[in-house]
């Protein structure tokens, strides 16, 4: 009895300081304000954000695909963060850090309830919780997608394993908790559509820890009852695909870059986990790794995968937790290439799990032999837990401002034609028009296929009176990303500035054919069939 108690003592103890230490640790960030990457759209100039919740903005929301995606859970959070706090960035952060807060608490039950193994499923979470590499997730209040599709989907995973445990005594409660874990699976797709590989989750939790899949014993059963999670994944891949595709969001990079850019991404997202250095908010995409590189990115996870299949009888957690971060990763490894970053680090959030299983059940493994096993392994679980008190306050520092993350983007990266471009928009906003212009134009010199540099290049010269260098580059801009309402309605004023109605009138007429609602578009078009009849 006295084991039991001491046990509840032990467990209550981990949830405390779980929750204690990552509000301590990420506390600073609700003083920061939002930077100029996604912000804006997601929240300070969004009309239905900021007005808060109501029924108008709840029907945008679930009809919606701004931001090239379509996830209504997410903007109905920020709706209801605007409802609550205004659009103090404050507010917004302590959400984020709240969520986060709960996901490292859901990460330790799910872990502790399957496995059983209190003291690793708490190593488990706390690094998790406390890793440099959740910086970008919390800290960044557009990525409340991240953290709150990682809430529904812990969330699924805990119905899950109740309707396992439950469909061992036929009855009905099992069934409500299947259909609670496919509820939340939706909310979770309804957040951010990366949460598409939870059924592939629910696979591995079958082999372990649930035990219900094995070599020897294949039950199609088991794939039955995952049909209907299956549907909504092929659902939300459909749907995200059109949705970035007419959002523009597709690069059309070359199948040969991006089949390269798939073994060496995995093995930096490995290296950064266990070695967090030079994390950055955009990471360039990387037209020509070198074969060394490649070679040995490869060598890498065929040797790991190779091993987890090996001893999947011995030691099953390997490969559950091999085969969680290979596979939640797959939407946003690069097959189909979604913006101008190679990675990114949000887009470890669920997957860095699968990692730490591997580490945390291998390290304890290796020790459990060993005499003084226990003491090594709390002396080196110890060192990783301070190495990340550490440096996650080091990484959160960055976050202060739109310049501050930018300019550190630029110090551990090389080539960083994105971040070039942010910073120079971090410092129009601020008012230094001249060092903005040096870094758009650097932006276009190293990358002149990004449309937004070229944009923001093209405005900045008509600044600075250079009007012959600004019609050249918006037009630069128009053909990368003809879709683009901005770009087409500034070259639409630049041509009727300069008495080129025709094409002033094609321009305008671009942008209302994409955004139909446009009010200036619309008074500019109407203002030149007014003038000139004749272009009707």
């Amino acid at each position: 009895m006295s084991g039991t108690s001491s046990r509840q003592k032990f467990f209550i103890l981990i949830c405390f300081v779980l929750a204690f230490g990552t509000v301590a640790l990420y506390w600073p960030v609700t003083s920061h304000p939002f930077i100029n990457f996604d912000d804006d759209e997601y929240i300070a100039d969004n009309p239905h954000v900021v007005s808060g919740l109501s029924w108008d903005n709840c029907r945008w929301a679930f009809t919606t695909t701004t931001a090239a995606n379509w996830h209504p859970l997410t903007w109905l959070s920020h709706q209801l963060d605007c409802t609550l706090f205004g659009v103090a960035a404050g507010g917004h952060h302590l959400m984020n850090v709240l969520l986060h807060t709960v996901n490292a608490l859901l990460v330790f039950l799910l872990l502790r309830g399957t496995t059983g193994s209190l003291w690793r499923s708490a190593l488990v979470s706390a690094f998790f919780a406390w890793h440099p590499l959740r910086v970008e997730s919390v800290a960044w209040a557009s990525e409340r997608k991240d953290v709150l599709c990682a809430f529904f989907f812990l969330l699924s995973l805990m119905a899950y394993v109740r309707f396992v445990n439950e469909a061992k005594v036929p009855g009905v409660r099992s069934k409500v908790f299947y259909a609670a874990s496919l509820l939340l699976f939706a909310g979770a797709l309804m957040s951010k559509p990366m949460a598409v590989t939870l059924p592939f989750v629910l696979l591995l939790l079958d082999g372990w820890p649930l035990g219900r899949l094995s070599l020897s014993t294949f039950r199609f059963s088991l794939l039955l009852e995952k049909i209907p999670f299956f549907a909504l994944t092929f659902a939300s891949c459909v749907g995200t695909f059109l949705a970035q595709r007419g959002g523009g969001a597709v690069s059309p990079v070359e199948w040969q870059y991006r089949l390269a850019n798939v073994p060496v991404t995995y093995a930096r997202y490995v290296s950064k986990t266990f070695w967090p250095e030079k994390l950055s908010l955009v990471y360039p995409y990387v037209y020509h790794w070198p074969w060394l590189a490649i070679i040995g990115s490869v060598l890498l996870v065929g040797v790991m995968t190779t091993l987890a299949l090996l001893v999947l009888r011995s030691r099953p957690w390997l490969a559950t937790g091999w085969f969680w971060f290979l596979g939640t990763l797959v939407p946003t490894i690069g097959f189909v290439q979604v913006g101008a970053q190679s990675m990114a680090d949000r887009y470890t959030y669920l997957p860095t799990i699968g990692l730490l299983i591997v580490a945390v059940w291998g390290v304890a493994e290796m020790l459990s032999k060993h005499p003084r096993g226990n003491f090594f392994g709390a002396t080196l679980a110890g060192a990783a837990l301070l190495g990340c008190g550490l440096t996650t306050p080091l990484q959160l520092a960055h976050w202060r401002d739109s310049v501050s993350i930018f300019r550190h983007a630029l110090e551990v990266t090389t080539d960083n034609y994105v971040a070039a471009n942010c910073l120079g928009k971090a410092y129009e906003k601020s008012g230094d028009a001249a060092h903005a212009l040096v870094l758009y134009r650097s932006a276009v010199e190293l990358e002149p296929r990004f449309p937004q540099s070229q944009f923001n290049y093209a405005m900045m010269l008509l600044t600075f009176r250079d009007e012959p260098g600004a019609l050249q580059h918006l037009q630069a801009a128009a053909a990368l990303e003809p879709r683009n309402v901005d770009v087409q309605f500034n070259l639409g004023i630049f041509f009727t500035q300069h008495n080129s109605w025709t094409n002033a009138v094609n321009c305008f007429s671009n942008a209302l054919v994409v955004r139909p609602d446009f009010a200036k578009a619309k008074e500019q078009l109407e203002a030149l069939h007014a003038g000139h009849p004749e272009l009707r």
